[in-house]
């Protein structure tokens, strides 16, 4: 079985991380893309306003679900607690998938420093043109002579281009006059979860949302494969509205607190229950 292994802080994750994750399935046929948060990136400190870890877990399990079900998420790093070192981690994957093959995904700036931290195979993500061919080729020869590694590069025909540190700006700035929507860069069952949890500084006042942050929360409470369904349901609500004279707008308000009102008192019977959320 050929396995990825995609690590990250993911505070939060966003459309980039998703195109890289998908492109990678696709360009290397991989069976299965771990997706793996760090508990302490060992490299930098963590954002004043970051997420909690468990917080940062459970957003990438949301963009692992918006990947189908090649895609998972683990929790291994935050598991093991302190800083999050990938030897370890690659070890432990090692361990627990003796006869499979491992790859490390990493973008440009990683991989022509890898040499200096492990010697995994390694699969690059060319982000841009700026990503000479030249530069990758030499940096490939010299990991295959020093450390017998395998390497390849996954080029992304499409990527959004977004440090998760100006998308953290963004967020909160959309509450203070900001003009510029960070939804654009986001998957939207994660906008939504950020806006339930309140993250990066978000203000959405949950009894009064508008109709972009009503659809994003309903979104962040079910499966991506119920999205369409859902999305069908909005459709059709607004089509009938227009057919009957109604306000489409309302139509629609109405179909997301649909949603909202039946997922909540669905949880409310899996806690009840103690029953798993997705049996229900």
């Amino acid at each position: 079985m050929k396995i990825g292994i995609y690590g990250g802080t993911f505070d939060p994750p966003h459309l980039g991380h998703m195109e890289a994750a998908r492109t990678a399935l696709e360009q290397m046929n991989l069976d299965r893309l771990i997706i793996i948060p760090d508990c302490e990136p060992p490299h930098k400190d963590l954002a004043e306003e970051a997420a909690t870890p468990q917080q940062r877990l459970e957003m990438a399990a949301l963009m692992a679900d918006g990947l189908g079900p090649r895609a998972e998420v683990s929790d291994l790093e935050i598991r093991r607690e302190g800083k999050s070192y990938t030897a370890d981690t690659v070890e432990a994957l090692h361990e627990t998938f003796p006869e499979d093959e491992l790859w490390l995904l990493m973008g440009t700036d990683m991989f022509l420093t890898v040499q200096n931290w492990y010697q995994p195979d390694v699969a690059a993500f060319s982000r841009s043109e700026e990503d000479t061919q030249a530069l990758f080729e030499e940096q490939s020869q010299y990991l295959a002579e020093t450390f017998h590694a395998r390497t390849t590069v996954v080029n992304l025909p499409k990527v959004t281009e977004i440090a998760s540190r100006d998308l953290r700006r963004m967020l909160a700035s959309e509450w203070t006059g900001g003009n510029v929507d960070p939804a654009q860069y986001l998957w939207t069952p994660v906008y939504g979860y950020i806006l339930r949890e309140k993250l990066f500084g978000t203000q959405a006042d949950l009894r009064h949302l508008s109709d972009k942050h009503l659809r994003a929360i309903s979104y962040s409470m079910v499966k991506a494969k119920r999205l369409p369904h859902i999305k069908g349901t909005e459709e059709t609500a607004v089509a009938l509205a227009k057919f009957w004279g109604v306000d489409p707008e309302k139509a629609l308000t109405a179909t997301c607190d649909n949603f909202i009102q039946r997922f909540a008192a669905v949880e409310a019977d899996a806690q009840a229950s103690h029953t798993p959320l997705e049996e229900l």
